[in-house]
């Protein structure tokens, strides 16, 4: 196995990666930036190397410099983590020139999914049904001769796109000719790639999505995700497996996920998302790299994703074969944001306090602490915060309770937006889709359910204020300083204090040192 990994990104999955790695003893590198010298991730690892001022192209997004870290450090691997690096083909291709593992896809795998018109394309030789489409428009009147033969709605889509980038929904020919530009523009900003092309616009279509693992010698995937719950075409909230699915199901279109994998060649973690409607499952893209939600798939699997990483990119291949994957109970996520709640605009600043939830069957992957300054340059996420549960509905109680303890403040969060949603009567049946949140009005659910959310989260406020830390002094400190200042007097040295009394006594002079009082 690697005896050192360098991890070129930051956050709660940096933290993720290492503690994979500290499990198998592998030796970690931490990069950051200056915007992150306090960042946890930065203290976990076994060496860590400041790359560069805030902004993403000066640090997590400059090749040379992490290159060059990771000669320096000795690291024989790469980890990109999701976002920033991971899915650059180009980054990918220096590291194997530079003799130092990538850990994930081929440089020309991850160029060949990169394009949503080239993956389309590809998944139709393989036989993987895709969403109706067509190939690269080069002009507005293209897109609008195509969009009115296959009939609107359509949505308008850049070619190299994610994260929601580049997609525009169009009802006539003017707003196609409208979204065209725009999509082409956004495409050329975000991704190097003007390319846009017209696909059929599905109205409330599940957003399914299959955990791919491949090795040189097979293909495994660990059933599906359900990631329906989004907004602005970014997902809030995942689980597995997903409620509209049953076993036969699961079986019959996780082959196709791995035929589609298999046919490109595909070694690593990836995932292969669908759009699920009316009984069909249709191909929307595949994610050359390591998902957020990869966590929910870990929950019900058992399977650590990470390591299975680690273990491929070495060469030991994959620890299992199909037939061991099973599935057991459920479980949520829930990506805690430092965002409104109802408009979903990114927040920064200081957690001034914090307090994650715990108890059975609850995981928080973060990267935060409390003092810890979110900056405004990169992805507002704070944490991932998962529940398991034997059953659905065990895990939504879970959920709902692990929302009710966890505690930040000092920056805005969108806990109230999950609250509403777990209480939604229709989430709670599985009746999900895409077009969830605005159907089901969240924004201004949650608007109205503010108070009363702030009302409940009093109890748990109280520990953090000022009158309870009063309170506690008057109760515990004073009595314990006046038994020190009593034991003080009688030994008449604070050194007779330490030499003649008893070890209670002992015990009184260091708390008070800490406060200051010796």
């Amino acid at each position: 196995m690697f005896r050192k990994i360098l991890v070129a990104n930051r956050g709660e999955i940096a933290v993720r990666v290492m503690r994979a790695c500290k499990e198998l003893g592998i030796k970690t590198v931490a990069v950051y930036s200056l915007a992150d010298k306090r960042a946890f991730h930065r203290v976990y690892a076994d060496e860590c190397y400041c790359i560069g001022d805030p902004e993403p192209a000066k640090s997590y997004l400059n090749m040379d410099v992490i290159l060059e870290v990771a000669k320096k450090s000795g690291a024989e691997a790469i980890h990109p983590g999701y976002g920033f690096l991971a899915e650059n083909p180009e980054f990918a291709k220096r590291c194997e020139e530079e003799g130092i593992v990538f850990i994930g896809p081929s440089p020309d795998v991850i160029s060949a999914m990169g394009s949503k018109i080239n993956a389309r394309r590809l998944m139709r030789e393989a036989g993987v049904p895709v969403v109706p489409g067509s190939e690269e428009l080069r002009t507005a009147d293209e897109a609008v001769e195509f969009a009115e033969k296959i009939g609107y709605p359509v949505a308008i889509k850049a070619s190299g796109g994610g994260g929601g980038i580049g997609i525009t929904i169009a009802n006539n020919a003017e707003e196609v000719r409208k979204a065209f530009e725009k999509s082409r523009k956004l495409g050329e900003k975000y991704f190097r790639d003007s390319s846009v092309y017209v696909e059929k616009y599905l109205p409330k279509p599940r957003h399914i999505e299959f955990q791919i693992l491949a090795d040189d010698r097979k293909v495994t995937h660990l059933g599906e995700r359900e990631c329906s719950i989004q907004r602005r075409h970014q997902k809030l909230i995942e689980e597995a497996p997903s409620p509209a699915f049953d076993e036969e199901m699961r079986e019959r279109f996780g082959k196709i996920a791995v035929k589609g994998a298999r046919h490109i060649g595909y070694r690593n973690a990836g995932t292969m998302e669908f759009l699920y409607q009316d009984g069909e499952l249709y191909f929307l893209e595949m994610n050359t790299r390591l998902q957020v939600e990869h966590t929910v798939t870990e929950m019900v699997t058992g399977v650590d994703i990470v390591k299975e990483q680690l273990r491929i990119a070495y060469g030991d291949g994959i620890s299992f074969d199909q037939e061991d994957v099973t599935i057991r109970g459920h479980a949520i996520e829930a990506r805690i944001n430092a965002e409104d709640p109802i408009s979903f605009l990114p927040r920064s600043g200081k957690i001034v306090r914090y307090r994650s939830p715990g108890g059975p069957g609850v995981r928080v992957d973060s990267g935060v602490h409390m003092g810890y300054e979110i900056p405004p340059y990169y992805d507002s996420m704070i944490s991932k915060l998962v529940v398991w549960g034997r059953t659905r509905i065990e895990a939504i109680a879970r959920m709902r309770r692990a929302l009710y303890e966890y505690i930040i403040e000092g920056v805005e969060t969108n806990i109230p937006f999950h609250m509403v949603v777990l209480e939604d009567e229709e989430f709670v049946r599985g009746n999900t889709h895409t077009k969830f949140v605005d159907e089901r009005n969240i924004p201004e659910r949650v608007l109205q359910s503010l108070k009363s959310i702030r009302h409940l989260k009093t109890r748990l406020d109280e520990i953090f204020t000022r009158d309870h830390y009063e309170c506690e002094f008057e109760e515990n400190i004073v009595p314990v300083a006046v038994s020190a200042v009593m034991a003080y007097i009688e030994s008449e040295s604070v050194e007779g204090l330490i030499e003649a009394k008893t070890s209670e006594s002992w015990k009184i002079y260091h708390r008070l040192k800490r406060l200051g009082w010796f």
